[in-house]
């Protein structure tokens, strides 16, 4: 015992073990609960998101477009950069030397045996050159006029001679003439047997596709040979394959003529036959050529230059431009590449830790301030996914050429202040500022400047009165972010007389300013969309609904006119007293016009409604009956409110404004008749006779709550002397306090009391005391 020191030190220690064993207890019991697991899950979740977004597993690229190198900048270490006009240039190449495809139809050939033979029978039955018809002596260039210029000289000077010399070889008097002919085409069937296998192309594919003489060209064969195999393509040029360049001394068909004295003696005829009666062959695969072309072009590595360490990337006194960025970013990948494998997971657990403490600040806010966003999963998810879109847009966006990072921390932190408060929103600014510099290079002097955007956003939005509020705010944050951004440029620089005409510092100062003014646009085009998604109200919707043409007042002021005159006074009383404690006079005075819109579909039943003198409707109905119909207006004005879109905000106000309060009247009428018979002691239990509810949650609904009260029962005073309406109003706002319905609300003691003698001044206001008219004497 001895070890644990004196008496004092073992109680110390006792004492300490219980409040860590509490401790303990009170924290398995939070993360026993499946919507605390829910929301931290959440809350884990955006930080994993996070993370991805600011690629927390490298450091960021620190340089942008138009920097000032004062120092210059060296390499820091050796590396490779692709240059893309080398690989172009090689690419280019490779391509150029793809041959062109074309496809060969060798049975277009194998008609022209057949064609030929039709016109030689036609010369061995013709007596004369006048006998043959024009497309034959044309053909066989028979016909000067319209002979071949590349024939020309092979003919003699006289037609009728060539026509002699064609006729003699095949026609005689002693043979048939069939068999000369068919002599002759059988030896002209092997003669044009290249053509089969060179083809024959056509002079406009040519030009079209631009293919010159030299160019290799490959033609593709669809059939097989004699022993099935299919036909390999082969390598030709420009001369083989056309007609002119075959049938000249030097193409394929030469060697041939030799093989043939009989076919080489009409050399001529024949020659001009071919050129007129062949066909084109060959037609060009474009697709084959361009898929070739494309796989070549990608089987040119990419050609690198190498820079080794030390290099001067940057000259001193020299702007970062586009060439120098991009060796920048290249070595800046060299260096990431480099990086060992467990530095990695140092920065990203970093990253991590400060991201959990960033978390913290923001959620224990959340928790103090926001209790309705904390512990509702889905308005949590809301506002944790706009964070994580600000960063991802931000991110992107803060690189060249939009440098534009600023846009979406703005609007975010404008959306909030509108949306939640002025506090959310700048801890919320100073949390994505503090991301966004970090994860992209950004210095102290941009932290100042986005922070001070922010803070210009968030001070100005304390309420927005109309959307050219958050027009002219936009023309401020540019202000700000223009002076700014050029006032830290400025101090930055050396010579100040330099810094006041800098250009490029003049132009990212105006740029940022753009889209400051962007942003408040933006803002206030889709105010109605964020009203949607956050599910609040602004003042802007909160002066459109106040219009009395909206067709739910009308509905009331037709249906039930003595609860709309109420809605009126009470409103008027409502806005005063929640202005006195600086809460929102506009949305109580709205709310309040619509806080009874229920009453309209049973007014008779309410005695606001009921004309003097007449009977009332629950003296025929059971208290506990009459209770429920008076209940009954809170949901009839909730599903009123939803059928008519009205926002959740103004449906809470419907919902809270009675909370859990008795409704008097009526439980103490069960009492009396409980105390007249014993046998219906049951039906006067209080909780039958009090509201769902829920109590007031915000500090309007709990004002609106008292406006209410003392509203209503002012009217049943027959005195309204400034003393009496004094003291009712303070019984009404004790009962409620007492009765435990501003325990859910922000609403102090001392926020009562204010509302209190302002309900009191109101009041006596509207039941002043008034001069009494002497009457008229009787003549």
């Amino acid at each position: 015992m001895a070890f644990f020191g004196p008496k004092r030190s073992r109680t110390a220690l006792a004492a300490s073990l219980r409040d860590s064993s509490k401790l303990s207890s009170r924290l398995r019991e939070l993360l026993s609960n499946r919507g605390t697991l829910s929301r931290l899950s959440v809350c884990l979740l955006t930080i994993l998101i996070l993370m991805v977004a600011v690629e927390s597993w490298k450091a960021p690229f620190p340089y942008r477009l138009g920097t000032y190198s004062a120092h210059g900048i060296l390499a820091s270490v050796s590396f490779k950069m692709a240059n893309p006009i080398e690989t172009d240039r090689e690419r280019t190449q490779k391509e150029s030397e793809v041959p062109y495809y074309f496809i060969q139809n060798p049975d277009l050939i194998d008609k022209l045996p057949g064609l030929l033979k039709e016109d030689l029978k036609a010369i061995a039955n013709a007596k004369s050159l006048d006998e043959l018809n024009s497309d034959s002596r044309a053909e066989l260039g028979l016909t000067p006029s319209r002979r071949l210029e590349q024939f020309m000289d092979q003919f003699p000077e006289e037609s009728e001679q060539t026509f002699a010399e064609l006729k003699s070889r095949v026609s005689s008097p002693d043979s048939s003439d069939d068999k000369k002919i068919t002599a002759i085409i059988d030896d002209f069937k092997k003669l044009i047997s290249p053509l089969k296998i060179y083809g024959i192309v056509n002079e406009n594919d040519l030009t079209k596709h631009q293919i010159r003489a030299g160019d290799d060209i490959v033609i593709i064969y669809n059939g097989k040979d004699e022993k099935g195999v299919p036909l390999k393509p082969k390598h030709v040029s420009t001369f083989d394959i056309r007609l002119p360049d075959q049938l000249s001394a030097s193409g394929v068909l030469e060697p041939e003529w030799n093989k043939f004295p009989d076919l080489d003696s009409m050399k001529a005829v024949l020659s001009h036959w071919i050129h007129f009666q062949a066909p084109t062959t060959l037609v060009y695969d474009a697709a084959r050529t361009q898929a070739e072309r494309k796989q070549a072009r990608q089987e040119v590595e990419e050609v690198y230059d190498t820079f080794q360490r030390g290099t001067v990337l940057v000259e001193p006194g020299q702007l970062i431009e586009d060439n120098q960025l991009s060796l920048l970013r290249a070595e800046y990948e060299a260096k990431e590449k480099a990086v060992p494998y467990y530095e990695r997971v140092v920065r990203i657990t970093f990253i991590f830790l400060m991201f959990v403490v960033l978390a913290v600040l923001n959620g224990y806010h959340l928790l103090r301030n926001k209790k309705a966003v904390a512990r509702t999963v889905s308005r949590l998810s809301i506002y944790l996914s706009v964070i994580v879109l600000t960063v991802f847009l931000g991110r992107i966006l803060s690189y060249d050429p939009w440098r534009a990072e600023v846009l979406p921390l703005v609007v975010t932190v404008m959306v909030f202040a509108i949306v939640y408060d002025q506090i959310m929103a700048i801890l919320t600014a100073l949390s994505l500022s503090l991301v966004l510099c970090l994860s992209t290079g950004g210095s102290l002097g941009h932290f100042v400047v986005l922070m001070s955007v922010s803070s210009v956003a968030v001070t100005s939005l304390a309420t927005v009165s109309s959307r050219s509020t958050l027009i002219k705010l936009g023309f401020g944050m540019g202000l700000t972010y223009f002076l700014v951004y050029w006032g830290i440029n400025l101090i930055n620089s050396q010579e100040l007389s330099n810094g006041f005409l800098d250009q490029q510092v003049l132009w990212e100062s105006l740029q940022g300013a753009g889209w400051c003014l962007a942003a408040g646009y933006m803002v206030a085009g889709s105010l109605p969309f964020i009203e949607s998604l956050f599910g609040v109200v602004t003042d802007i919707s909160l002066l459109e609904m106040s219009n009395v043409s909206h067709p739910l007042l009308q509905e009331l002021v037709r249906r039930a006119p003595g609860t709309y005159n109420h809605s009126i006074s009470m409103a008027t009383i409502g806005e005063a007293a929640a202005d006195k404690i600086g809460a929102n006079g506009l949305l109580v005075r709205v709310a309040a016009y619509y806080h009874d819109i229920g009453k309209m579909l049973k007014p008779q039943y309410f005695i606001e409604n009921m004309v003097v003198g007449s009977e009332s409707l629950h003296d025929n109905l059971a208290p506990a009956m009459s209770t429920l119909i008076i209940i009954g207006h809170v949901k009839d004005g909730v599903d009123l409110a939803r059928q008519h879109n009205l926002p959740q905000p103004i449906i809470d106000f419907i919902e809270q404004h009675h909370g859990t309060t008795l409704v008097e009247y009526f439980f103490r009428e069960a009492e009396k008749q409980a105390d007249q018979s014993p046998d219906h002691k049951t039906d006067a239990e209080e909780s039958s006779f009090r509201y769902p509810g829920p109590k007031p949650q915000t500090r309007e609904a709990g004002v609106m709550m008292l406006a209410d009260a003392v509203e209503s029962a002012s009217r049943t005073l027959s005195d309204p002397t400034p003393k009496r309406i004094k003291s009712l109003v303070h019984s009404l706002v004790m009962k409620r306090l007492l009765d435990g319905q501003f325990n859910e609300c922000s609403l102090t003691l001392s926020e009562i009391n204010v509302v209190e003698e302002s309900l009191v001044k109101s009041l006596i206001g509207i039941y002043h005391g008034r001069i009494k008219y002497p009457e008229e004497r009787s003549a």
